[in-house]
């Protein structure tokens, strides 16, 4: 990985704030890590020249977090959030910070349509995979930041108590009858939502830090596969299925595996809600995508651009290493088909 375009294009987006247009997600940093490390960093600066111009300035601080449980989920806290976690990260390992503030913010993975988790996730693997630096700890803190800002559950989530393999009970998740207003809008009609208490629990637990691993493994194959029979419905909101449960499984490794199965409960609450309230009911024909190799699925995401698309590519990169399995790499291209 090209570490030092990467560090520059973060030096350029840490001006800027986690969201834009009032609720929008920044999804600079995400993309340009995952352009960086699939060898399309030469893309980078130009793409962050367009990228750029619609993003706010960083948000100023009010006041010191003091009671942290009181600033959870209060976005007009977003700037001492991040300065929260930027001074936090300066004086303490982040493997140590990053544990004692997972567990923090789990309950609300849905933050920021769950972009909160997902920057996590590129952010973590930057550190474990190609070391730290001052910027790659910058990057972190804002993420954590931006999901301590936004955090919000996902509602009904709670441990696991199913039986249901991961398609068993993805092929269960019921659909909010009217699709229709922002994330948070239709997340607040699950609780009515008939069968939602039982399908978000329906998972069978793993019973052990290696079954963690496996069952998120599988719910990222399976969500990808799934994009290509209900991505037509949304087809941005519905990538988030995948990505979600991709950030957790990357960050499983730098976390004490004691976080590994609640993390594995949250994972599922975030792709379940996000199938209810995104996916249409009745699956479409499967899409004729010309798919290819993980390279040129990766390459076609990039020349396309955005990125969601950029990011499914990422994520579906890795669950076709995990299982084999090629079909999934098609969810690239189909995204790139309907964004």
């Amino acid at each position: 990985m090209d570490d030092g375009i990467l560090d520059e294009a973060y030096q350029r987006l840490h001006r800027t704030g986690p969201e834009f247009e009032g609720w929008l997600s920044n999804h600079g940093p995400m993309a340009v890590e995952a352009l960086v490390r699939h060898g399309h960093g030469a893309r980078v600066h130009r793409w962050l020249d367009d990228y750029l111009r619609r993003l706010d300035e960083l948000p100023r601080g009010l006041r010191p977090v003091d009671d942290w449980r009181a600033a959870l989920g209060d976005p007009k806290r977003a700037g001492d959030w991040l300065a929260h976690f930027d001074r936090e990260l300066r004086e303490r390992p982040w493997r140590e910070v990053l544990g004692e503030w997972w567990p923090r913010l789990l309950p609300g993975i849905a933050a920021g349509a769950t972009h909160g988790v997902i920057r996590v996730g590129h952010a973590v693997r930057v550190l474990r995979s190609d070391g730290e630096n001052p910027k790659r700890l910058a990057e972190l803190g804002q993420a954590l930041g931006y999901w301590a800002a936004r955090w919000q559950p996902v509602p009904g989530a709670g441990p696991l108590t199913g039986r249901s393999d991961v398609p068993a009970a993805l092929a269960a998740v019921p659909r909010i009858p009217t699709q229709t207003g922002g994330i948070r809008d239709r997340l607040g009609r699950l609780p009515d939502l008939p069968g939602w208490s039982g399908a978000v629990s329906a998972l069978r637990p793993p019973v052990d830090p290696a079954g963690a691993e496996r069952t998120l493994t599988e719910l990222v194959h399976r969500a990808g596969l799934d994009y290509l029979r209900f991505g037509h419905g949304n087809p941005v909101m519905l990538v988030h299925a995948v990505t979600a449960p991709t950030a957790v499984l990357r960050t499983l490794p730098a976390l004490d595996p004691a976080l590994w199965a609640p993390s594995v409960a949250a994972a599922w609450s975030a792709t379940a809600a996000v199938t209810s309230v995104y996916a249409p009911p009745t699956p479409a024909p499967a899409p004729a995508v010309s798919d290819g190799g993980p390279a040129e699925v990766f390459a076609r995401a990039a020349r396309h651009g955005d990125a969601h698309v950029v990011k499914l590519a990422d994520a579906v990169l890795e669950a076709h290493a995990a299982t084999g399995d090629a079909r999934v790499l098609a969810a690239a291209g189909y995204a790139g088909q309907l964004i």
